[in-house]
């Protein structure tokens, strides 16, 4: 029996909850908005009539309508002169003579208004009006009142009502007539100023008498400086009909203030509506102000060479003795007349100003609707949000529609769109909606001299600040890659990687000194990063003995990130000696003299690693490179040693688990399949990117979508001139000196590769295009014997071309393509 109860209770509530729902349904129902609409209509235009007539027959009407109770007013029906009846002339002796006068049409106003907005004949803010009337109402009540006070017993018309004279008087009474006078026109200056800002400056020229002069002067030129900013009106408390209608068709035209929310004007109350968000604030700096060096006295120059110790100091990491005299060490005064590039070096894309296609956008929405109904899926509202590539529609579904359903949809929705490449978030982090992010048709370019002059950039606080780009949002896109602390990129050929890159390192050298950050640039393919090679002498570390300032030999590379084992090791040393925990606590006891250099301490910069063709370099070294960058990956944040790896084939052989264990923070432009998308990101979504540096930034659980800023090559070597072209130090950035296990002596039974077999170059295409790292295989197709296919098969094995012997299996093949293949064996013939 409990059972029965309960769901006769549950029944009973679901059936209430429906009526409710029938209920409100019926109100929200567009034919019956029309229809109340309507009805307030008709009920204005009869009151119109009322008040209009009671100007010629009221003082007829008087007598018969004072002082008769509102139940005997059908006795005299028939003998009242009003045009709209009895009842008409007893409303309008009530609103003209009892309560307030001839501003009773601003009810009229109010009424019309909404009338007009139920049936969408009009869009206006009721609220708005409503005030705007009340306000009117009342004080042009008591200015009628004031002003025709004397004709109060000569009329039946009482201009000001009987409000209008009582307050009239009580003011007369208290403050006289001229502090009533100044009253009344002091109310209207504050009224005009809310109802629209022209107001501000044609009183600011009537009381300077700017009016007269520009009179005397017969000019007669518009008052431009008095036009309304655009975004005015969402700032007024009152609008007249006609500067709300202007502003609102300026907003459906294009809207640049952030988070403002558009509703189509077929509908004001559909479920679409639109949110354009706005350019963030472009901050350019002036040339930097050359300031002296601190501690350099007035027509004397600092010597960057003097030592920055003069005195003995005693033995001991921590110094204790006062070192107040002499200063903060300054790491800068090396390049003190050093100057980060200026903004004017950017390209600046002419695409501010580009409106929004609001027909694209209202179609879209629409379309999304109907994909979805078709399918049965009913939705409450759809709200999009518009960004220079992608727009972003947020569908909240009606109650008990499956998430699934919609994800499954993905197709069908991409299909009615004719879109390439829609992606659907189910559900969005954070937030009641289904995001559905659809490429715009016309899409805008994000520039790098937008990203780099916004106020975020400038004044932004990060020890290593990165400016990817701009979100679906129009904000700036930032990540402080101290906090990553390690990047890997990923993206097929041709669709921004390589300008990605190239935006990290224009961001970075916009921001730091030569002497507070160095970079390792690693360019396999040999012309990536060549247009960096002249600021060698600020901004490159490399090996002491090396030739090049950017690295594409791959042996090079590995004696490269060797040394950054070491380079490391030898800051955690010191670190242990400071008693200090990373990089940041360290320098700043260095900088405040706490450590004493004739021990060895010194100002450590970050140094950034980029390693471009990172797939390359496995297929080439394996192991060999993979262990160093695990290393680094695993425990260089400390010492402030960061590593960025691209790669435009991000299979599970390149991007081990190892390599993804230690690059929490991924970016993934397009990729070909979602294979590659779940190898990078651990997830699908960057097979469905359109490419041209449309990215997904993931780091942890959060998933961003960002359009990258583009920076042209002809923009990155105008910023490498500007800076080469500065004093800079005598020598790139020496990274330690490092010698391998077996450098310098001859390991018993090792292979020489300066003595290869002539067969070897065709032994290595076969084994690469057969993919089977077989000695048999190599006999067969050569017809040699045994002996020699297992000499070319260890001379195999020692290039790297395949792997180590595994008993009866055939050997692994580490070379996956023949492209990789003749770079190794160039470099094999170069050596």
């Amino acid at each position: 029996m409990a059972k029965k109860n309960s769901t006769t209770k549950q029944g009973n509530g679901s059936s209430g909850e429906g009526k409710i729902n029938s209920i409100k349904l019926f109100f929200t129902n567009e034919r019956t908005r029309f229809v109340t609409g309507l009805i307030i209509m008709i009920f204005t235009l009869y009151l119109a009539l009322a008040l209009i007539s009671f100007f010629f027959t009221g003082g007829a009407d008087q007598s018969k309508i004072e002082h008769v109770p509102v139940g005997d007013l059908l006795a005299n029906r028939g003998s009242v002169a009003n045009w709209t009846g009895v009842r008409g002339a007893y409303i309008s002796d009530l609103l003209m003579n009892r309560w307030f006068g001839i501003s009773s049409f601003m009810i009229l106003y109010f009424f019309a208004s909404w009338g007009a907005k139920l049936m969408s004949l009009k869009r206006v803010v009721l609220f708005r009006r409503f005030l705007f009337s009340a306000v009117m109402l009342v004080w042009g009540s008591v200015f009628c009142a004031f002003f025709f006070i004397k004709g109060y017993e000569d009329s039946f018309l009482y201009l000001g009502g009987q409000h209008g004279y009582y307050i009239s008087e009580v003011l007369i009474n208290n403050i006289g007539i001229p502090g009533t006078l100044l009253l009344l026109v002091g109310s209207f200056l504050i009224i005009s100023i809310f109802v629209s800002k022209k107001t501000i400056p044609f009183l600011q020229k009537v009381f300077t008498f700017g009016w007269l002069r520009r009179f005397k002067k017969g000019d007669k030129q518009t008052d431009t400086d008095d036009d309304l900013d655009e975004n005015d009106a969402d700032e007024r408390v009152f609008d007249t009909e006609k500067e709300l209608e202007k502003a609102e068709n300026e907003k459906l035209k294009y809207v640049k203030k952030p988070g403002t929310t558009i509703n189509i004007p077929e509908d004001e109350d559909s479920i679409f509506e639109v949110t354009v968000p706005g350019e963030e604030d472009t901050y350019l700096p002036s040339e930097p102000e050359k300031t002296k060096p601190e501690g350099e006295k007035e027509g004397e120059k600092a010597d960057a060479n003097d030592p920055e110790f003069t005195v003995e100091v005693p033995v001991g990491d921590e110094e204790p003795f006062d070192a107040s005299e002499m200063g903060e060490y300054d790491p800068k005064l090396d390049l003190s007349s050093f100057r980060n590039p200026t903004i004017d070096l950017l390209k600046k894309y002419d695409t501010g100003d580009r409106q929004v296609d609001m027909e694209e956008q209202i179609e879209n929405q629409k379309k999304i609707k109907q994909t979805l109904e078709n399918f049965g899926i009913s939705i409450a509202s759809i709200k999009a949000t518009v960004g220079p590539t992608i727009t972003l529609y947020e569908v909240i579904p009606d109650v008990g529609v499956r998430i699934a359903k919609i994800r499954n949809l993905e197709d069908d929705i991409a299909l009615s769109l004719s879109a390439l490449g829609i992606r659907i978030i189910a559900p969005m982090p954070g937030k009641g909606t289904i995001g559905i992010e659809v490429p715009n048709k016309d899409p805008q370019i994000v520039s790098m001299q937008s990203v780099i002059g916004s106020r975020k950039f400038q004044e932004s606080k990060y020890d290593l600040p990165v400016a990817l780009g701009k979100t679906i949002t129009n904000e700036i896109f930032m990540f402080d890659l101290c906090k990553m602390p390690h990047l890997l990129v990923a993206g097929a050929t041709g669709q921004g990687k390589s300008v990605g890159l190239n935006a990290v390192i224009t961001s970075l050298l916009y921001k730091k000194h030569p002497s507070e950050l160095k970079f390792v640039l690693v360019d396999p393919k040999m012309v990536e990063f060549s247009i960096y090679s002249s600021i060698e002498k600020h901004y490159l570390a490399m090996l002491p003995d090396a030739d090049k300032p950017i690295i594409t030999d791959f042996t090079k590379v590995i004696q490269t990130l060797n040394s950054l084992c070491k380079e490391m090791d030898d800051r955690y040393d010191l670190l242990m000696k400071a008693h200090t925990r990373n990089i940041k606590e360290y320098n700043d006891k260095f900088i405040n003299r706490r450590l004493n250099p004739q021990k060895g301490h010194k100002f450590m910069p970050y140094i950034v690693v980029i390693i471009d063709e990172f797939g390359d370099l496995i297929m080439t070294a394996g192991k060999e490179i993979e262990l160093p960058i695990a290393r680094i990956a695993q425990k260089a944040r400390a010492v402030g040693i960061h590593m960025i790896i691209a790669t435009q084939r991000p299979s599970t052989n390149i991007i081990t688990g190892t390599i993804k264990a230690n690059f929490p923070a991924r970016v993934a432009f397009r990729v070909s399949s979602m294979i590659d998308s779940r190898t990078i990101l651990d997830s699908p979504g960057a097979n469905q990117l359109i490419g041209r540096g449309d990215l997904l930034f993931s780091q942890g659980n959060d998933m961003t979508r960002v359009q990258c800023a583009f920076v042209d090559t002809p923009e990155v070597e105008q910023i490498s001139n500007y800076i080469g072209n500065q004093v800079g130090y005598p020598t790139a950035f020496a990274l330690p000196e490092y010698i391998g296990e077996n450098d310098g002596e001859k390991v018993p039974g090792a292979v020489d590769l300066s003595d290869r077999d002539p067969l070897f170059d065709e032994a290595a295409r076969l084994i690469v295009i057969q993919q089977q790292g077989s000695t048999s295989l190599i006999q067969r197709k050569f017809a040699i014997g045994y002996n020699r296919a297992g000499r070319l098969m260890d001379q195999l094995e020692a290039a790297g071309i395949v792997g180590p012997f595994e008993g009866s299996k055939a050997r692994q093949v580490l070379l996956q393509d023949e492209y990789s293949l003749e770079q190794l064996l160039n470099a094999l013939r170069e050596r």
